[in-house]
């Protein structure tokens, strides 16, 4: 792997991390938050968490789709009969965007 790989993976586990360790700070249902309690730097992490989050996998999606989209053009030029299993590898390589756009989401409802 190139070191632009490993830094994106770096990226991809601190922000899971990050929303990991935000979401478990999250007082349980019946608990009593504490007033005036780190109200506004919770939210701000957990926006930025999410941004985070979404951002990584939306641009290690478009990184894959280039990849793969690139390698899928090319055999389906040589073998036409190719094209349905190449939709199904861009797919996959699409999925992780929509993945992360819904992590993020999530995230955000736990506001």
């Amino acid at each position: 792997m190139s070191r632009r790989q490993w830094a994106l993976a770096a990226l991809v586990v601190a922000g899971l991390m990050m929303a990991t360790s935000l979401a478990s700070a999250a007082p349980a249902e019946g608990a009593t938050a504490p007033a005036e309690g780190g109200g506004f730097s919770k939210t701000v992490g957990l926006a930025l968490a999410a941004a985070f989050v979404a951002g990584v996998s939306i641009a290690a999606a478009g990184y894959a789709v280039g990849r793969v989209g690139s390698a899928a053009i090319g055999a389906v030029a040589e073998k036409p009969e190719l094209m349905g299993r190449t939709i199904l590898f861009v797919a996959l390589a699409e999925g992780l965007g929509v993945l992360g756009f819904a992590l993020a989401i999530v995230m955000l409802y736990a506001l």
